[in-house]
């Protein structure tokens, strides 16, 4: 259930959409905050939030999380109200800032009795994380609080900020935690040698992984996510923005300038992000880019549009209980989901949704704040667009407002040794109203080996474009099965997307004649879905008027449905479509139809969508008549 939160009355007129004014989210930041304060531990030094499930640093690291996460919000809530701080938010930070960097310890536990020490920083350490955190709070609220500290906590403090310049982080988006360090230290005067070279390198870093179009991967090769909003434009554009610095501005704002106009489609109109990726309980910090488009003013979505998605992103959590009963936001999406979480997370990490409040740095007489809502682009019409360098396909329907991600070219594999598949990553489609099941093999084409599916592996992208009203994205993969690849065998996949339907295609080369293969639609939640299968066409309608449908145009020859008993984080139990098939020649090629739909209007029957394979191209009729001819990708 929804934790009750105290707001305002909504305001309709100016924003038609969510309701939500600057109001409202200056309620949420301090309902947030408030609710941690039984749970700092002496000093408010370490903020120890219940929970069973610690991360694997330690809970001497977690409750430091709790305290920089939360310090992040605090001084965003602060320094938006131009320091105005009635319920004394800084003078508890600075208590905890003091106490914590009293006397650094290695000791990951608190059994020897030491209820405020700070780990130390160390290479690879989650300290460097938090570090990060407790820069950016202290440099937004500089004047109120660093400002006003006794030299020896400013002295001590720096040098345990400082730890941060000289350890190694992890080859990713980490490399900007010294660099964010790095820029506060440089400002007040501490290590400035090393501040300068950590935010010189934490730059370096970022630009060898830009993908271009606004886009990154987060240093694997394929790791597209979240983390491009969160972290890899996020603390270039604060940095820029708080170093009033033209050149970066100029350099990084017109990255997420092309970013944001990709990543404005990937909201549902019920303001839900896709889910996709890790670190998934951060939620609203989804909202973070688009507020620093805004604080820079390098963004391609007028005023209104900003805050209907930002605000929209915020009550889409509130309003499905991402708080527990005590106000805290918990480890999952909607409400607790265990198998989204990753062992780095304790039970502070969900406050890094923090980031989401930045809009609250802008003055309340900003446009976007004061602009009508307008509408999302998931709300306007029917679209789908190519992202080549994500290797996406973004497809979405304006009479559900639903968005859905077509996947061919993010695997988070590590360019030398490949790891188990992800679900969170390698699934062929992600969307803003379904989850990946752990083990029901949804959005999955697979070689059944000994009854077990084959994983898709790292990923090799194709391409993305239009044809017409179509939209196409393109990969290859070599299957691999008990951790290796099956020798001789790829599988090229393709994606067609039209309205509110997709054609996927996948050709198999190198199989040995017989070998089945496995196809999985969207896995629907529901704890009574009506499931309905015909042939080689299988149907499911599940909560909330959620629908499905896979059905085979080509090599397929039979359908099934299958139960996800461990849900998804949309719900609790899930049912997925499947399609069977045999390998009939060295080069075979299965096709599909699919529909993921909620719209309350009937549509025309998937059954009317007619596929024509030639040898080398393929001619889909889709329901409302547009004809599509493609070539067959080609083998990587």
């Amino acid at each position: 259930m929804p934790h009750p939160l105290p707001l305002p009355p909504e305001d309709r007129v100016l924003s038609p959409h969510t309701g939500w004014t600057r109001a409202h989210w200056e309620a949420a930041a301090d309902h947030l905050l408030a609710a941690l304060r039984p749970y700092a531990g002496p000093a408010n030094a370490l903020i120890n939030l219940p929970g069973t499930r610690p991360s694997w640093s330690g809970p001497r690291s977690d409750g430091l999380e709790g305290y920089a996460r939360t310090f992040l919000l605090a001084a965003i809530r602060v320094a938006g109200a131009d320091g105005d701080d009635p319920t004394g938010l800084l003078e508890r930070y600075a208590e905890g800032l003091a106490a914590g960097t009293r006397t650094p310890t290695a000791e990951r536990d608190l059994s020897d009795g030491d209820l405020t020490s700070w780990g130390v920083i160390t290479d690879r350490g989650q300290p460097m994380v938090e570090a990060a955190s407790v820069a950016i709070g202290l440099r937004l609220t500089r004047r109120w609080l660093w400002d006003r500290l006794d030299p020896a906590v400013q002295e001590r403090a720096g040098a345990w900020l400082a730890q941060a310049l000289h350890r190694r982080p992890v080859d990713n988006n980490w490399w900007l935690f010294p660099f964010t360090v790095g820029g506060f230290l440089a400002e007040v005067g501490i290590d400035t040698d090393a501040a300068n070279a950590a935010v010189d390198r934490g730059l370096e870093r970022i630009d060898r992984w830009y993908l271009g179009d606004g886009w990154y991967t987060d240093g694997r090769p394929r790791a597209i996510d979240h983390y491009n909003g969160w972290a890899l434009h996020l603390y270039p554009a604060l940095h820029a923005h708080l170093a009033a610095d033209p050149a970066l501005t100029a350099r990084y704002g017109s990255r997420l300038h092309a970013y944001l106009a990709d990543y404005s489609r990937l909201f549902d109109h019920n303001g839900a992000p896709v889910h996709q990726g890790r670190s998934l309980s951060y939620r609203f910090a989804a909202a973070a880019p688009l507020w620093a488009g805004a604080l820079l003013g390098t963004t391609p979505l007028d005023p209104g549009a900003t805050r209907r998605l930002a605000s929209g992103a915020l009550r889409y959590f509130l309003d499905r209980g991402a708080l527990d009963e005590h106000g805290l936001l918990t480890l999952g999406w909607h409400g607790p989901y265990p198998p989204i979480v990753q062992p780095y997370s304790g039970p502070a990490s969900p406050y890094w949704a923090s980031g989401g409040f930045l809009g609250l740095l802008l003055p309340p007489d900003h446009p976007v704040w004061t602009a009508p809502e307008t509408p999302s682009p998931a709300e306007t019409a029917d679209a789908v667009t190519p992202l080549p360098a994500p290797g996406w396909l973004i497809q979405s329907t304006a009479a559900d407002g639903l968005v859905r991600l077509h996947n061919h070219g993010s695997d988070d594999q590590p360019a030398d040794a490949p790891v188990p598949d992800n679900p969170l990553y390698s699934r062929l489609a992600h969307s803003t109203r379904t989850g990946p099941s752990t083990a029901a093999g949804d959005n999955h084409f697979a070689l059944l080996l000994d009854g077990e599916p084959t994983e898709r592996g790292p990923i090799t992208p194709l391409g993305a474009g239009l044809l017409d009203a179509c939209g196409w994205a393109a990969s290859a993969h070599r299957p691999r099965h008990r951790g290796a690849e099956l020798p001789g065998v790829t599988v090229t996949s393709l994606t067609l997307a039209h309205g509110p339907d997709e054609v996927r295609v996948h050709v198999v080369r190198g199989a040995a004649p017989g070998a089945t293969v496995r196809e999985g639609g969207w896995a629907v939640t529901g704890a009574a879905p009506a499931v309905s299968t015909n042939g080689v066409h299988a149907a499911i309608t599940g909560d909330d008027h959620l629908r499905t449908e896979l059905r085979a145009l080509h090599g397929w020859t039979a359908a099934s449905t299958t139960p996800a008993p461990d849900g998804t984080a949309f719900g609790a139990t899930a049912t997925v479509p499947h399609l069977h098939g045999t390998v009939d020649s060295t080069t075979a090629v299965f096709a599909s139809a699919a529909r993921l739909t909620a719209a309350a209007g009937p549509l025309a029957p998937l059954t009317a969508l007619d596929l024509a394979v030639a040898d080398e191209s393929l001619t889909v009729t889709w329901p409302d008549g547009t004809t599509t001819t493609c070539a067959f990708p080609p083998a990587a």
